[in-house]
């Protein structure tokens, strides 16, 4: 790849490094420049620009950055489109995140242009979180780079998967004493049925027995026999060794006891044991606490049917330390709670696709229900919504509004109806978002006429969008002219809602310019709308699939 000044009558071609503002042109970093850009560059006198070039054998940040993303993207895991040069991987179910370090450090040690960071191995993930990120760090990567990377990724087991949490029934088993408080077994309940059904299951058994074998192996065979599995035992005394009470009664019971003790803190008394097919986990003291300890790595592998070895247990100890030290202030009963930083997670972004026209320009005839490739045309914009990873997709609807919802059938879309469609295009953006449910971040505004664009068009603007980074507002182009449609963050809904007629939201566009960032499409499906009978049949012409 080069990379450095270029004259701008020389830029045609070239990937902006830095952005370029200049009278009235302003353009990002990573645009593609095209003729037309350089004429307007030249226009305000620009003469050079820092930029670069790809050259044979190079492959391009995106397609690098998506290649190997589809390598690493295990079960349970879905990717995003690539946007300068980032892809990312996110968890389809709440679960854990399972990653193969060894290799995942051999493809981060093959090239500085190319990174994937992960999640830690086993954290816990709920849907839609970030698990992985995939950066090209250079505007391009070279292909014997992505190879090898791809290949070690497909070499094997995955790289990176999400084990998805299993419902199973669960039994609390807890000895007391003489001096034990029944509060105290209360709360350890409270505490571990929290802990259960944060991961999917539940504690459906709970029994308190004196502090020995005899009566401890007596309920643990009762837990047995009703299928609990994971058995949960938790002492009045700590275990202190191998021949204590709650590792000799899983014994009396034929169990085998796998591990004992833990490098973690709190968390180190914890007892791993197998009767029969299931688990039977003797629990440090610490596990009476809903704060975070050993024991809460330990349930969330077995409730993800991941395994547990004692080699994986004694590997633990890095990271392990999860107690206060000595520079805390207050003991672990007194501190305050620590603060909690939501993880990443793709952004939910909706889909508004406005039907509700009465297509004058067209006759008689409503566009939205001719056929195209075999199905009406409003079907065509619906698919597209609901196989890219926009949600919820509504539909506004108005002229024609029963035969609108005809047509889209029993698809998984929301149609609602704009009883002032006539009013024009703007009484449908309202109604759209007045449909959206407050939690989304943005929502992207289709015309139900423009039956080319899909679900890859739909994504890419999805991967664009990041307002922390100034992508608040994702425009398609082609060859720089802009399309549809358009991903707006929800933060300019109020300003939507104050549009009129059928002008759409230019005027906004043009006041927040600087969050705008422009998508290159690889086709001119975003261009397309189909407004007259001569466009309707220049496309059924050129579609070999419709019939007349």
């Amino acid at each position: 790849m080069k990379f450095g000044p270029v004259a701008i009558a020389e830029a045609a071609g070239a990937i902006l490094a830095h952005g370029v503002r200049a009278g009235t042109v302003t353009f990002k970093k990573g645009r593609l420049l095209t003729p037309d850009d350089v004429a307007q560059l030249t226009g305000a006198q620009v003469e050079t620009v820092i930029a670069a070039r790809l050259e044979p054998g190079d492959i391009g940040e995106d397609e690098a950055a998506g290649a190997i993303a589809e390598a690493l993207c295990g079960p349970h895991l879905t990717r995003s489109a690539a946007f300068t040069g980032r892809c990312n991987l996110f968890a389809d179910v709440a679960g854990l995140a399972v990653v193969d370090g060894d290799r995942l450090d051999r493809i981060n040690l093959l090239s500085e242009a190319v990174t994937v960071a992960t999640l830690p191995a086993f954290a816990p993930t709920e849907p839609r979180q970030m698990v992985a990120t995939i950066k090209i760090i250079p505007f391009a990567a070279p292909s014997a780079i992505v190879e090898a990377a791809t290949m070690i990724a497909r070499a094997g087991t995955p790289i990176l998967r999400v084990e998805p949490f299993r419902t199973r029934r669960v039994a609390l088993i807890q000895t007391r004493l003489p001096g034990t408080k029944p509060s105290v077994l209360e709360k350890t309940v409270e505490a571990t049925r929290a802990r259960v059904a944060a991961l999917g299951s539940e504690l459906t058994l709970t029994r308190i027995c004196g502090h020995s074998e005899a009566e401890l192996a007596t309920e643990i065979a009762t837990a047995r026999a009703q299928g609990c599995d994971p058995i949960l035992v938790l002492g009045a005394s700590a275990i202190t060794d191998r021949r204590d009470v709650i590792p000799g009664a899983i014994v009396a019971q034929g169990g085998e006891i796998r591990h004992f003790g833990m490098p973690v803190d709190p968390g180190n008394l914890l007892l791993l044991a197998k009767l029969g097919d299931a688990d039977v986990v003797g629990l440090p003291g610490c596990a009476r606490s809903p704060k975070r300890n050993g024991f809460d790595w330990i349930l969330q592998r077995l409730l993800a049917d991941v395994p547990v070895s004692r080699q994986d247990i004694m590997r633990m100890g890095v990271g392990g330390l999860l107690g206060e030290i000595a520079i805390r202030p207050l003991p672990r009963g007194e501190a305050a709670p620590e603060p909690t930083v939501a993880p990443p997670r793709a952004p939910r972004i909706a889909a508004v696709i406005l039907a509700a026209g009465r297509s004058t320009r067209m006759g008689a005839a409503n566009k939205l229900l001719a056929e195209v490739d075999g199905q009406p045309m409003i079907d065509h914009a619906v698919d597209a919504a609901l196989a890219s990873q926009a949600r919820p997709v509504v539909v506004v609807a108005g002229h024609d509004a029963a035969k609108v919802r005809a047509a889209i059938g029993l698809r998984e879309a929301a149609v609602v109806e704009n009883p002032d469609h006539a009013q024009g295009l703007s009484t449908s953006v309202r109604a759209g978002i007045a449909a959206l449910p407050a939690e989304i971040d943005g929502a992207l505004f289709m015309l139900a006429d423009m039956p080319r664009v899909g679900a890859a068009h739909i994504d890419r603007l999805i991967a664009a969008f990041n307002p922390v980074e100034g992508r608040a507002i994702c425009v398609p182009t082609h060859k720089s002219k802009r399309g549809n449609p358009v991903l707006w963050a929800a933060r300019f809904f109020p300003e939507m809602r104050t549009i009129e007629g059928d002008m759409g939201a230019r005027r906004i566009l043009a006041e927040h310019a600087e969050q705008v960032c422009e998508v290159e499409m690889p086709d001119d499906a975003i261009l397309l709308d189909i407004d007259t009978p001569e466009a309707l049949a220049a496309l059924r012409s050129a579609s070999p699939k419709v019939r007349a």
